[in-house]
């Protein structure tokens, strides 16, 4: 199996630019199949070329497990795997990271 499927990625091109989205699947070496559970659902993955994406390092390991064993994910599991990566990849800093507001004038 391809180390990119059930990797996160987000797009930098297109009208989906800076969507969030899981691989699915790997067509060569140019091009993926992306899905997100909503706009693109698991029966109707997006082609992407490789170049229109940052491959970020988080992976979905129960979406990589299920496609391994050749079963699609649904929907559901999609949308519940791509949240939790995106929480925990872009996720809030920590407060001591953050500046303090200013206050006044």
């Amino acid at each position: 199996m391809h180390q990119s499927i059930g990797q996160l990625v987000t797009s930098r091109a297109g009208r989906d630019q800076g969507r969030p989205y899981l691989v699915v699947g790997v067509l060569d070496d140019r091009f993926v199949l992306v899905a997100d559970g909503d706009l693109r659902p698991a029966d109707r993955p997006k082609r992407k070329n490789v170049r229109h994406l940052v491959f970020h390092h988080a992976w979905a390991e129960e979406i990589r497990q299920r496609l391994e064993a050749g079963q699609r994910p649904s929907n559901a599991e999609l949308r519940r795997a791509l949240s939790g990566l995106v929480a925990q990849y872009f996720g809030e800093k920590d407060s001591a990271d953050q500046k303090p507001e200013v206050q006044g004038g």
